[in-house]
């Protein structure tokens, strides 16, 4: 408005133009009434808009945590593995091969089991059969269905736990098996299923050629040496006795977290003093890059599935917000009428939107740590999770409500008042 002051004391009117243009103006307390009136006056939508986001920020934070659990997990299994293995070999055969010139000794397991930290320790050779096919039963088979090529190692009775295998029925072969060269053998899973042999307790008996051996053990599963799960096992003294076995190809050594080292020092002179040179003794130096590479895909893959979800509720925020502004139209046209000017009314959803990402992204990082603990403890697994993780979860909450709201806002600020109030 504009005001004329005119003033008649004086020679002269003195005229005082005392026009005043005040823009108008939104404190934070406004801007925050106006944010909570809109939110709490649509409680319904407020918890459907923010599902979205907590829905996102919970897969974000519980895939990311997981990825970090599983691959502690994996990882922390796959060192556990590789490094308590150590093998011995001669320098001058084929690592698994028939060890025709081979300097280690037929005690070998035992004179390893001496040595600290070692706590299993196996021989270990694959037999030549000479071309002989295996088969369980003695009738000849013109087809040769019933024949298979199947692989013979040899091993001594320490095998089995020095490669951690498991029996899933009967027993693993001893040392009394092996010095008395029995007729014995123990098969993989799949050496049994070819051989149609699923239990033991019937004393079967399978032929090598013509040459019969009682099954008395069938192995569950190995976690080192998978080759023995498509395999015949026999001890070595069987192998020495029938297929002239000289010696021994390789001694597997499982040790203790740590050892490793210290027993390849001194495998090699137990084995073969004062020829310590004729051995090859294979321990883990840390297989850092390929732990490396395992942890980057776990983590990669629900990196990829937590961003989706997220993206998900980053849209239903932009929906629900645009909605509300197509709905409150009419409010929006009588706040222009009533002074309001256009960054107000972007402010007003910005925050809303923002506040309402903040939320789901509280209730989200939440839930997503619940999750995480919850499943570790479902699986005895130690849970791993950052501990900047569940705030950036929090702040990337507003961050997507903020972008999400972006759009819907200018929409409702580029609203004419007189439009509005019509469409009202």
């Amino acid at each position: 408005m504009s005001a004329v002051d005119i003033s008649v004391d004086g020679p002269a009117p003195v005229v005082r133009d005392r026009t005043t243009v005040q823009s108008p103006r939104l404190s934070i307390r406004d801007l925050v009434d106006e944010m909570v009136s809109g939110l709490l006056g649509r409680p319904g939508r407020l918890v459907l808009t923010a599902l979205g986001t907590v829905l996102g920020i919970t897969a974000l934070v519980s895939t990311l945590g997981l990825a970090a659990t599983a691959g502690n997990q994996i990882v922390s299994r796959f060192d556990e593995l590789a490094e308590t293995r150590v093998v011995v070999s001669p320098t001058d055969t084929g690592f698994g091969g028939q060890a025709g010139t081979s300097n280690i000794p037929w005690n070998a397991e035992a004179r390893l089991a001496r040595l600290n930290g070692v706590v299993a320790a196996g021989t270990k050779s694959d037999v030549d059969v000479s071309g002989a096919l295996s088969k369980s039963v003695p009738v000849v088979d013109p087809l040769g269905i019933n024949e298979h090529q199947i692989s013979v190692i040899a091993g001594s009775g320490g095998l089995l736990d020095a490669v951690r295998g498991t029996i899933r029925t009967g027993r693993f072969f001893d040392e009394g098996h092996n010095e008395r060269r029995d007729p014995v053998v123990v098969l993989g899973p799949a050496a049994a299923q070819r051989l149609n042999v699923f239990q033991v307790d019937i004393q079967p008996a399978i032929f090598i050629g013509e040459q019969a051996f009682v099954v008395i053990g069938i192995i569950e599963d190995v976690a080192r040496e998978p080759d023995l799960l498509n395999a015949i096992v026999m001890p070595d003294g069987t192998a020495r006795e029938f297929f002239g076995l000289t010696a021994p190809a390789e001694v597997h050594v499982d040790a203790e977290v740590g050892a490793t080292q210290l027993i390849a020092g001194q495998a090699a002179i137990a084995l073969a003093p004062g020829n310590e040179d004729s051995l090859r003794v294979q321990a883990s130096q840390g297989y850092t890059a390929v732990r490396q590479d395992v942890e980057e895909n776990v983590n990669a893959l629900f990196i990829v599935l937590g961003g989706v979800s997220l993206l998900v509720g980053g849209l239903g925020i932009a929906n629900v917000t645009l909605v509300s502004v197509l709905e409150r139209t009419p409010e929006i046209g009588l706040r222009r009428a009533l002074g309001a000017a256009r960054r107000h009314i972007a402010a007003q959803f910005l925050f809303e939107s923002t506040v309402t990402g903040l939320l789901g992204g509280i209730i989200g990082a939440s839930v997503g740590v619940l999750v995480i603990v919850v499943v570790s403890a479902l699986r005895d697994w130690t849970p791993v999770l950052e501990s900047w993780l569940p705030f950036a979860a929090v702040g990337l909450g507003a961050l997507i409500g903020l972008i999400a709201g972006t759009y819907p806002a200018l929409r409702a600020a580029k609203t004419e008042p007189i439009t509005a109030l019509r469409s009202g």
